[in-house]
């Protein structure tokens, strides 16, 4: 009772003030942080896709991803390689693509292993070392911590950019949840309600051509998770008549397992 009454001497405009006041303070040292990551996450970041040379245009645009291990190995999801591993591009050159500040290399890439289960792809690429993510600790993750993408929401239309969108880690929720209804039921959720997991809801817009993009901790750059618009969806929406523009992302340990089979090694946080 007494710290009400003390709250109560306040003149009314006081509290606010006070309140606005912490939040300027904070605001523009968090600002700096994300502008120092970003910097340091963007030469990671690149552009996957696939190269034929009688095509016009040669390169077509499938979606992101970024360097891991010892700098010569790329994480994405599994449906972005898809249409090259499968033989739905034709005769065509699994690539990747990194901005080198006055356009962009391509480089030829291929797939060295894939978890269907997790939508994750391991690609290994050709020529020097890119500089690569460290991977955090997505089981350290807590709603309403800030984090941030950096990728290619509409691909190579305006050149090689990657764009960074922020937000806040909205909810941690299983991957899908009992079906209201027997109609929403498939083979891909009936697998996802034998083995659930848990995916990371976001605060953010992404758009398709984000898929594969790196979700990091904005203080620090540590990758926690993976952009998922599409496998996410098919699990956690598919009892909507209408999916949502919702951001998913498959936290970063389900990779794990991929990139240790594959001898990938590389900084861990």
């Amino acid at each position: 009772m007494g710290g009400v009454r003390g709250v109560g001497r306040w003149p009314g405009w006081a509290l606010p003030l006070a309140v606005a006041g912490l939040l300027l303070a904070a605001g523009p040292g968090r600002a700096a942080a994300l502008v120092a990551t970003v910097a340091a996450v963007r030469p990671a970041i690149v552009a996957v896709g696939s190269y034929q040379l009688r095509r016009t245009p040669p390169s077509h645009y499938l979606g992101t991803g970024f360097v891991v291990g010892d700098g010569r190995f790329c994480l994405t999801n599994a449906h972005v390689v898809a249409p090259v591993v499968e033989g739905k591009e034709g005769d065509t050159v699994l690539s990747l693509f990194a901005a080198n500040g006055e356009g962009a290399s391509r480089r030829g890439a291929r797939l060295v292993g894939h978890d269907d289960d997790h939508d994750l792809a391991l690609l290994a690429f050709d020529g020097p070392p890119l500089p690569a993510l460290t991977l955090g600790d997505s089981h350290a993750v807590r709603e309403g911590e800030a984090v941030a993408i950096t990728g290619f929401p509409i691909g190579m239309v305006l050149g090689l950019h990657p764009a960074t969108h922020r937000g806040i880690v909205a909810a941690i929720v299983p991957i899908t949840d009992p079906a209201l209804s027997s109609r929403a039921l498939t083979a891909h959720t009936l697998r996802q309600l034998r083995d659930p997991f848990p995916i990371f809801q976001l605060d953010l817009t992404a758009y398709p051509g984000n898929s594969g993009s790196p979700l990091y901790r904005a203080a620090d750059g540590a990758v926690v998770g993976v952009i998922n618009s599409v496998f996410a969806k098919r699990g956690k929406e598919s009892a909507l008549t209408d999916p949502s523009g919702i951001t998913y992302a498959i936290p970063i340990h389900l990779a794990l397992p991929l990139l240790h089979a594959a001898g990938v090694k590389g900084p861990e946080r």
